[in-house]
């Protein structure tokens, strides 16, 4: 399908941020995408993958090439929540005034957001959910725009807090970084943060944090009609009643998606649909942000852990038996 439409001029602007972000960071086209897509739906993006496959690497650069401000939290288990959102401290000369933390900046990534523990995550969450953080008394508003990626390393399970299920429900997507195939790797070798500054890449700001509001608002007003509606509760109603549309692998599901997954689904399509230029949702719509919206919230059973059965494998056999508005 030809791109169409007055929001064609929308997909321009995110092929100059894709286009900015790939003069670091080579390869991950398709996660660059998926963040882009999260940013758009004014959503949150909980990544998993190795250490060392450039996920602080991709969040910093869309700071940079949208004029947003950068933050990096690095979770450990000693993190107090004042260390995320900031303190209430006194001063003989200014009295009590509020020192605000590293949570207020329009670009947050949590690495390895499972080493702090539950009552820590929670301060991120709030800022998350409600777009707000309280300190002291106080509660401040989020700058805007406001994108949290929140890394998982899935190596290490020793001296973390596995994140409940409800934290997780709270990202829109779920994102899993792979590795880079052998021609990227080569380019890699020469063109890698190690061996270079940050700064000599000479990324710049190709469109303005006001843009991006701009897009996210975009994204609310592109049509969805009753029958796409239709099939995106179908596709969540299948993870939960998997017999009623003869599912081979529903067996293993011991919990579907919530609410929320169908929102998502909602949301997510909306904003894949605007950055490819489209004034209206279609089912490929749907498709592409499938994985990303359901990996997350499809819980497997205790016999789907021991066949090593993924969400990813029922999310495929759905999307095969669902007839296509």
């Amino acid at each position: 399908m030809e791109k169409r439409g007055k929001h064609t001029k929308y997909s321009k602007v995110i092929d100059n941020i894709r286009k900015e972000v790939g003069k670091i960071v080579i390869g991950q086209e398709e996660v660059i995408d998926s963040f882009l897509r999260g940013l758009v739906a004014n959503g949150n993006c909980l990544v998993e993958g190795i250490p060392g496959i450039a996920k602080t690497l991709i969040v910093r650069a869309l700071a940079v090439a949208t004029g947003g401000k950068f933050s990096r939290i690095q979770f450990t288990v000693d993190l107090l929540p004042t260390d995320i959102v900031g303190i209430t401290t006194y001063d003989e000369k200014k009295g009590f005034y509020t020192i605000k933390g590293p949570i207020f900046a329009n670009y947050i990534i949590a690495d390895e957001i499972n080493r702090a523990p539950p009552k820590t995550q929670s301060a991120l969450l709030e800022a998350m959910q409600e777009k707000q953080a309280t300190i002291g008394k106080n509660t401040f508003p989020m700058l805007k725009p406001f994108f949290v990626m929140a890394t998982k390393n899935p190596l290490e399970q020793a001296g973390v807090y596995e994140l409940p299920e409800a934290q997780k429900d709270r990202f829109l997507f779920k994102i899993l970084i792979s590795y880079p195939n052998s021609e990227q790797e080569k380019k890699i070798l020469n063109t890698n943060i190690s061996l270079r500054k940050f700064e000599d890449y000479e990324l710049k700001p190709v469109v303005t944090p006001k843009k991006i509001i701009e897009l996210q608002e975009a994204a609310k007003q592109i049509h969805i009609n009753k029958e796409i509606e239709n099939y995106i509760v179908k596709i969540v109603e299948a993870t939960r009643n998997p017999n009623k549309y003869g599912l081979k692998l529903g067996k293993y599901i011991e919990w579907g998606g919530s609410p929320r997954a169908s929102i998502g689904l909602y949301i997510g399509a909306k904003a894949d649909a605007l950055i490819k230029g489209y004034d209206f949702v279609t089912p490929q719509n749907v498709k592409n942000v499938a994985n990303e919206v359901l990996r997350h919230r499809i819980l497997l059973n205790y016999e789907g852990q021991a066949e090593k059965i993924k969400p990813e494998d029922i999310v495929s056999e759905i999307l095969n038996k669902m007839p296509v508005p």
